[in-house]
């Protein structure tokens, strides 16, 4: 049976299909590069850090499981998913990690997800690839809305959403479990005609 369609999709599928995830630049000296085998103990020592196993549930635990999610997040891209980069000065030194999640091409909109190491907080690390991720999405791609979510605890996810333009929407009262019980998240979008 043909699904009855009243508007064509926002990006047509295969947009992204066959084509490698593209190195992204901000400014700073900022690259947002594809994960590598190389990144894993970088990647594993994030989950180290208070900061972000507070707000991080899902963690891995060996570097052997970061590569099988350096392995996933490789079929997302090939799948038209989601896409997840490292974060880096100059495309060597992992300064955190960046990823648009669970696209949909049909309405045109995606999830933003980062986090810092704590190297790299307070120089505008996150916001600036969060801007350049924003750029390339909604211009280069097309997504109409990118949105974003965050503990209404983490203060400086908050700065780091409203700092990248995407404007508080609102909160979803306990959506998110977290280590210490369930969080009330707030909602940030950055819309293309903003």
């Amino acid at each position: 049976m043909t699904r009855a369609v009243s508007t064509p999709p926002v990006i047509p599928s295969g947009r992204l299909a066959g084509s490698p995830q593209p190195i992204l630049h901000a400014t700073g000296n900022l690259l947002l590069r594809c994960w590598e085998p190389a990144d894993a103990p970088a990647f594993l020592s994030a989950y180290e850090d208070r900061e972000i196993r507070r707000w991080h549930t899902r963690r891995p635990s060996t570097e052997t499981q970061v590569r099988e999610w350096f392995d996933a997040y490789r079929l997302e891209w090939e799948r038209e998913e989601g896409g997840h980069w490292a974060i880096t000065r100059d495309g060597l030194e992992v300064l955190g990690r960046i990823a648009l999640r669970g696209f949909d091409f049909d309405d045109g909109i995606a999830g933003v997800a980062y986090w810092v190491l704590p190297a790299a907080r307070g120089a505008g690390v996150a916001s600036r690839a969060v801007s350049a991720l924003t750029a390339w999405a909604l211009n280069e791609i097309g997504f109409h809305r990118l949105q974003l979510d965050h503990s209404t605890r983490n203060h400086a996810s908050c700065r780091v959403a409203t700092k990248s333009g995407y404007l508080l929407e609102g909160t979803k009262r306990s959506a998110a479990l977290h280590d210490d019980g369930r969080h009330d998240m707030h909602l940030h979008a950055s819309i293309r005609d903003d």
